[in-house]
């Protein structure tokens, strides 16, 4: 792989869920690329298609769901139309995904050390104490205490934090190049999550995997994310380097959410709100699909905005009247 070829790239993704009430464009025309050793946040409100996006690029999307156009590139390799098999070879090894239900990755009747040591011995060629050893480190490396006891517990055994942690450190296991993170740490405390973002951003650092981040919690991802992109129903509609998005928004949707977020400047005062809810995906408005809900709408939004980058090259929005000041 050439040294400028991006881990992933994706190019104008769609992925589609044809029901008997119409097609929902769950991801419609979705674009952007991750780094070797690069970090990207996903972000956006529950149903913008920020899960979808990931199950997309991972092969997991079952029927009536489909990928109905675009192409995923992952180390210059079109995996888009791969084979079932192709994908189970890259999936844990090279891609690995943290879902956000740890028992979607955890079966309830086997023991931790079962799991763990045949995750390391489909894909690598050890023997049993050598995957023993990789797996009671990978569950030190997430802060589980006395990792080798832990190791033969059952997953009914753990809390749903300590499952959770276990998951993290499956998808650890191969080091792979690529990591796609849907909410991981909602279910963990403020000091386990900032054990486990550091360790995930060391691991960046040092092997240069690159890392996708689903989240709606812009505080982690601020901390966390080299680059931001922002979602809504379905598509990207701005995305930048972090520290250019969250101090200086464009749309008014990142505008809204970011508003939204507790803030010591403006302690006892009621927090922004966006008015309205998520569109459903049966039944788009025309043009804007955020222009129901957004203060700077007029007749032009009925028309679908395209991209443009008013202020810097790759700080990128879809917006018909992108903000110009500072974050709210």
């Amino acid at each position: 792989m050439a040294s400028n070829t991006p881990t992933l790239l994706v190019e104008d993704l769609k992925t589609y869920f044809y029901t008997k009430a119409g097609v929902a464009k769950a991801v419609d025309g979705v674009s952007f690329s991750v780094a070797k050793g690069e970090v990207l946040g996903l972000v956006g409100e529950s149903g913008s298609g920020k899960t979808v996006t990931g199950f997309s690029i991972i092969g997991l999307v079952d029927p009536p769901g489909k990928v109905a156009g675009g192409r995923i590139l992952f180390n210059g390799e079109d995996i888009t139309g791969a084979s079932e098999e192709r994908m189970r070879r890259l999936r844990g090894s090279r891609i690995a995904m943290i879902f956000q239900d740890p028992m979607m990755t955890l079966n309830p009747v086997l023991r931790i050390d079962t799991q763990m040591i045949e995750a390391v011995q489909a894909h690598d060629k050890v023997d049993r104490k050598t995957a023993f050893e990789r797996s009671r480190d990978a569950l030190g490396q997430v802060g589980i205490p006395s990792p080798e006891e832990r190791l033969k517990a059952y997953p009914h055994q753990f809390s749903g934090g300590m499952r959770q942690r276990v998951a993290i450190a499956i998808a650890l296991l191969h080091k792979p190049d690529l990591i796609i993170a849907d909410e991981p740490t909602t279910a963990l405390d403020v000091t386990i999550q900032g054990q486990i973002l550091y360790e995930v951003q060391k691991l960046c650092r040092e092997r240069g995997m690159s890392l996708i981040w689903i989240t709606h919690d812009l505080a982690v991802v601020a901390g966390l994310a080299d680059a931001i992109c922002v979602m809504y129903a379905g598509r990207i509609v701005e995305t930048g380097a972090i520290a250019q998005v969250i101090d200086q928004p464009l749309h008014p949707y990142t505008h809204g959410l970011i508003g939204s977020v507790p803030s010591h400047n403006r302690r006892g005062q009621p927090l922004a709100q966006i008015p309205g809810m998520a569109p459903s995906l049966l039944n788009m408005p025309q043009g804007c699909a955020f222009h129901p809900r957004c203060p700077r709408a007029d007749a032009k939004c009925l028309e679908i905005p395209g991209v443009t980058t008013p202020r810097q090259p790759d700080h990128r929005v879809r917006c018909f009247h992108p903000h110009a000041g500072a974050a709210a």
